[in-house]
């Protein structure tokens, strides 16, 4: 395959598409920390990059190397991401219904429930690597940063919405995280079946 036009695009596009659990991730997660400082921002991107990177990467080794073992466990998919998105999502349910006062800052997200956002957002990335296995290994490669590079400015994105709603809403933000995350899941496992 020629690096053209095509290419580009069609990897720009897959990054948009596969970033957008990661945007409303993070959309919750700037709502639930409104005083979100600009490093931290671009941490919490660049962990949602680095696993959108990962993903499609690994998953393309998966199918040069074990395609039958990874198509076994595709299936599980969507229950991962469901039952790792319910339980974060409701862990900030549960935090902002018990903490009703507008005045309490929200503890920041921390980095073990950051990772599993990580990993429950771009578990379903892995299937992406079926659809560029007739790349190259440096064609697959070069696909994968694209799309680290797309979510991670679709994440900033949804960091600094967040952020900015968060201060208007900063009574009832942890709530509209944990709504917002626990709908995500129910998407993405409502969707593996359609």
């Amino acid at each position: 395959m020629q690096l053209g036009f095509g290419f580009f695009f069609q990897s720009v596009m897959l990054g948009a598409g596969l970033a957008m659990d990661a945007f409303s991730v993070s959309l919750a997660n700037g709502l639930n920390e409104p005083g979100m400082r600009r490093k931290r921002m671009c941490g919490i991107a660049g962990v949602f990059a680095a696993f959108q990177f990962a993903m499609p990467l690994i998953g393309y080794i998966c199918v040069s190397t074990i395609a039958q073992a990874f198509s076994a466990f595709e299936v599980c998919i969507p229950w991962i991401a469901l039952i790792l998105l319910c339980f974060i999502g409701g862990k900030m349910l549960i935090e902002g219904i018990r903490c009703p006062s507008c005045g309490i800052e929200k503890p920041a997200v921390g980095l073990s429930a950051l990772l599993l956002q990580g990993v429950a957002t771009s578990i379903d990335a892995l299937s992406v690597g079926f659809t560029i296995a007739h790349y190259t290994f440096p064609e697959a490669l070069l696909a994968c940063l694209l799309i680290g590079a797309v979510t991670f400015a679709i994440c900033m994105g949804g960091l600094v919405i967040g952020r900015r709603a968060g201060t208007r809403l900063a009574c009832k933000a942890g709530i509209l995280g944990g709504v917002i995350l626990i709908l995500i899941g129910l998407e993405i496992f409502i969707t593996s079946f359609l």
